[in-house]
């Protein structure tokens, strides 16, 4: 008998999203679970847009920092400077694609559960690759401690392609570890 593990298991690899060079994707989202997208990313996703000139969907993260007994308190929802701070920072990434000559539109929304709000919108948006920057991946036990690992959350629980851009350079596991090279090349 043998037994088949499922590709949602933290320590499982991701599948491998196709090579940017040779993907045209139709559709493309760049999500956020909260922080200021990079500038590397941005690049990305506009580089990835121009091969079928798709339009990019930038999805952005406003934290709701917990619940009281289950139920959402006042106190814990995002403030409007909060909120101000999420809309300029999209507004700014739509200005930075826009400046690329990439069409964009923004959402901001609030959720307690980042990777799983991501995931949801990329169920219901169905777009052919997902671009979000994300942090050094840390080892999968302690990964699931920290809100800034999120990307790779939703990677490995997607239905779609997604690709990460860490840095200057995108993330692409294999082996158990993962290089760095300049954002135009995917190593292996």
């Amino acid at each position: 008998m043998t037994l088949k593990f499922t590709p949602h298991l933290p320590w499982s690899q991701p599948p491998e999203p196709p090579d940017p060079q040779t993907a045209a994707p139709k559709s493309i989202m760049l999500a956020s679970e909260g922080k200021p997208v990079s500038t590397e990313a941005i690049e990305f996703a506009a580089r990835l847009s121009r091969n079928a000139k798709a339009p990019v969907q930038v999805f952005m993260i406003a934290r709701i920092w917990g619940s009281s007994f289950g139920l959402p308190h006042p106190g814990l929802m995002p403030t409007k400077r909060e909120w101000q701070a999420q809309h300029d920072s999209v507004a700014e990434t739509v200005r930075q694609l826009k400046r690329r000559g990439v069409d964009a539109t923004a959402t901001v929304v609030s959720t307690r559960n980042a990777s799983g709000r991501i995931l949801a919108e990329i169920k219901r948006r169905a777009p052919d690759a997902v671009v979000m920057a994300a942090p050094p991946p840390r080892h999968w036990f302690l990964a699931g401690l920290f809100w800034d690992q999120e990307p790779y959350r939703v990677r490995r629980l997607a239905e779609r392609p997604v690709y990460l851009v860490v840095g200057n350079a995108i993330a692409k596991q294999a082996n158990g570890s993962s290089k760095k090279k300049r954002a135009d090349r995917l190593f292996a």
